[in-house]
């Protein structure tokens, strides 16, 4: 994954987009020629980055879950205290090294994919190890059934400016029965939160291409919250025109099933958010 740093910011190409590498809560305001400058030397389809995080009383259509509370048994009520108990029960949590996750963790990361619906190829074991093995930055959770000592679901997490995002979750789908999600989301919050004093855990930003059930289990079951922000968009120039002549259309992309079709749907739906969140901080 290609990386750039612009004015002491890290950014990343992702799926053609230049995305930035920083903490939801840092502030980024880039002026025309700056992000044209950066458009140029990335050679992105268009940039993308957040600001006025976690105004009070300020709710937009764009926002990070995450949890800045700390974390204890207490605060949940008795069936969702019984749902944690039964994960630490069945299971284990450790913070574990890369290598035990590129050894141990490609049958996690193979039977959780076909548990998808996607089109998609997975990852073959080699690509794997080595994605893991090459990691920098993370920290590594991994989660192993009590009676087998199985690694039955893991974590990747990325830590920086006081806060941790976690990035990559895995659960082996024959082992949910066990509650390992709450397990493993229990021990990190308390590690994170409890232990290091982290500003907050995150799980990352709103999905525009698909509903991210994740989030929702969050929110439900560990007291995550939404952290609304701004969501801004500088496009290269032709991208931008293609949006401009497209989006009084963007309806009509949403009733065709194709790979064409479903790229540009994503894209006008998240110029309709954009959008929505200039009405809201302007």
């Amino acid at each position: 994954m290609k990386s750039f740093e612009y004015n002491g910011i890290n950014w990343k190409i992702y799926h053609g987009a230049l995305i930035h590498k920083t903490a939801p809560h840092a502030e980024i305001n880039l002026n025309s020629t700056e992000a044209q400058e950066l458009l140029k030397k990335s050679k992105a389809y268009f940039l993308r980055y957040t600001n006025n995080f976690d105004l009070e009383n300020i709710e937009s259509e764009f926002w990070y879950i995450i949890k800045d509370q700390e974390e204890t048994l207490e605060q949940y009520n008795s069936s969702k205290r019984n749902q944690i108990k039964k994960g630490l029960k069945n299971c284990f949590v450790q913070k574990v090294s890369n290598e035990e996750i590129a050894n141990k963790g490609y049958e996690v990361y193979i039977k959780a994919f076909h548990n998808y619906e996607t089109n998609l190829l997975p990852l073959s074991q080699e690509a794997f190890y080595n994605n893991t093995i090459n990691a920098k930055d993370c920290d590594f959770f991994a989660v192993y059934e009590n009676e087998s000592d199985i690694m039955i679901a893991y974590s990747t997490n990325h830590t920086y400016d006081n806060m941790v995002n976690y990035t990559t979750i895995k659960f082996h789908p024959q082992y949910l029965k066990l509650y390992p999600s709450y397990a493993l989301f229990y021990e990190m919050n308390r590690y994170y939160i409890n232990d290091l004093g982290f500003k907050y855990v995150n799980d990352g930003a709103r999905s525009i291409s698909h509903a991210t059930n994740i989030q929702d289990f969050l929110i439900q079951k560990f007291n995550f919250r939404k952290a609304y922000c701004k969501l801004n968009i500088i496009y290269r120039w032709d991208i931008g025109l293609m949006v401009k002549v497209l989006y009084p259309f963007k309806t009509i992309f949403n009733k065709f099933n194709n790979k064409i079709f479903n790229k540009i749907s994503v894209l006008l739906r998240q110029e309709e958010i954009r959008r929505r969140c200039e009405s809201v901080y302007n």
